[in-house]
């Protein structure tokens, strides 16, 4: 199922929903926030959406970890202040859109629904201000772990929670130093040939569905790597995720895109990789 959002949609402005004052966005896409486990930095995040209201809001995929709570329950307040505050989102007049991901694939038995104002949809096409087509996808269909050896995929997970386990102690001790903040995970994967070769290897699959599909770009998530340009004429977006990176996409009301990095929630958003300004 696709679903399409036109200019006919008009948010609410006068509507500030506890948000920083300065520049209105006219859509934000974050995906990967794994809601339910530990790893998620849902206090960033919360401070994130304040300093970032839109118009648009696309969720893209892996919001709830459905795969971790089934193994343990854990949701403390600040989870749920996220939710309700997405829930906010739409109740006063912003557009959100949620695709499901691999994580949280229980809520594509609701494609086609909504709940509490947030459509829940397979796929979205956002047409951007300068009238640019780009395809919404969280990419898992693009993944040959999860398409072929699911159980494969559910052993990389633990493997990776154990991982960001030992991440928050390694940087507690760091804070502790003064050090910044460092990936355990994230330097592995660029270690890894194999897992270099992944990333690209899905990058590639994912720009060319779009390709295919006649649109601009692509906006995904799914592999935790934030990451904006051009693959063989195809504009290929990703968001990043909410768990190590702190990355979201974001467009300027005159249709610029602009990948951005939360740093801290002390201060101002700064980018996490040179604004692009595509004219197609």
């Amino acid at each position: 199922m696709r679903a399409m959002f036109g200019a006919e949609f008009e948010p609410d402005q006068s509507d500030t929903d506890d948000e920083a004052g300065g520049e209105r966005y006219r859509a934000v896409f974050i995906s990967d926030l794994h809601l339910g486990t530990p790893g998620c930095q849902a206090r960033a995040l919360l401070d994130f959406l304040r300093a970032y209201p839109s118009d648009y809001l696309y969720l893209i995929g892996d919001i709830v970890d459905g795969w971790q709570l089934r193994r343990r329950w854990y949701w403390p307040q600040e989870h749920n202040d996220v939710i309700q505050k997405l829930l906010r989102r739409a109740r006063k007049g912003c557009k959100v859109v949620f695709v499901p991901g691999n994580h949280d694939e229980f809520a594509r038995a609701f494609i086609g629904h909504q709940f509490g104002g947030i459509d829940v949809v397979e796929d979205a096409v956002h047409i951007t201000s300068n009238g640019r087509r780009l395809w919404i996808t969280h990419g898992d269909h693009f993944d040959g772990v999860i398409q072929c050896a699911k159980w494969l995929a559910y052993v990389g997970d633990n493997l990776y929670e154990f991982t960001l386990k030992l991440n928050r102690h390694l940087n507690s001790m760091r804070a502790r130093l003064g050090l910044p903040y460092w990936s355990l995970s994230a330097y592995l994967k660029h270690k890894v040939k194999k897992a270099l070769n992944y990333v690209t290897d899905f990058e590639n699959a994912v720009a060319s569905e779009a390709r295919r599909r006649g649109h601009d770009g692509v906006v995904c998530g799914h592999i935790h790597r934030a990451e904006m340009r051009r693959i063989n004429g195809t504009l290929y977006c990703n968001d990043g995720d909410w768990v190590e990176s702190r990355t979201a996409l974001v467009e300027h009301q005159d249709g610029r895109l602009e990948l951005v990095h939360w740093h801290s929630t002390n201060q101002v958003a700064e980018q996490a990789a040179s604004t692009e300004m595509v004219h197609i």
